[in-house]
């Protein structure tokens, strides 16, 4: 671990496959794997948290939802405390930045891209605990959708792509 902490590299955990396939072709009792996620956080190494495998061959209930991703990674890696959870919301938020190398054009900010969601909860733990509904989608500081319960409008942004 040490090793790995002075190597400043990024770690990338896929909760929702890698419980799935690890493990597929053994006999029992079953593997099941992701990487060591609560020690990298404890040990302040980055971790973030991806969605590999959206409706693919090996694994077609991806839906690209990263907050399922997050609801999944608080189980499989053991991270039910307040902090913990909190913690795997940041890795589908900031330390996926960090990850990309994106840091710098994340968040809300005067300047930044204006990319961003909005969330029908207060609190992280809560958006992860009731896999919150998204209300808003914004690219670019233009409201791209907005979701009213029973129906879903989409806006135009009036751009070129």
């Amino acid at each position: 671990m040490s090793l790995l902490e002075r190597s400043k590299i990024n770690f990338i955990a896929n909760p929702l496959i890698n419980i799935t396939l690890q493990g597929r072709t053994d006999t029992y009792p079953k593997r099941r794997g992701v990487t060591r996620v609560k020690e990298l956080w404890e040990r302040g190494i980055n971790v973030s948290f991806g969605h590999d495998c959206l409706q693919d061959p090996w694994y077609s209930l991806g839906t690209g939802s990263m907050l399922d991703v997050a609801y999944m990674g608080v189980h499989i890696c053991q991270m039910t405390g307040i902090k913990e959870i909190d913690a795997c919301y940041q890795m589908v938020t900031w330390n996926g930045a960090k990850t990309l190398g994106v840091e710098d054009g994340y968040g809300i900010k005067v300047g930044k891209p204006g990319n961003l969601i909005v969330l029908d909860v207060d609190s992280c733990f809560d958006a992860i605990r009731k896999r919150a509904t998204i209300k808003y989608v914004f690219n670019h500081g233009k409201l791209l959708a907005e979701n009213v319960p029973g129906q879903i409008k989409f806006t135009s942004l009036n751009r070129k792509y």
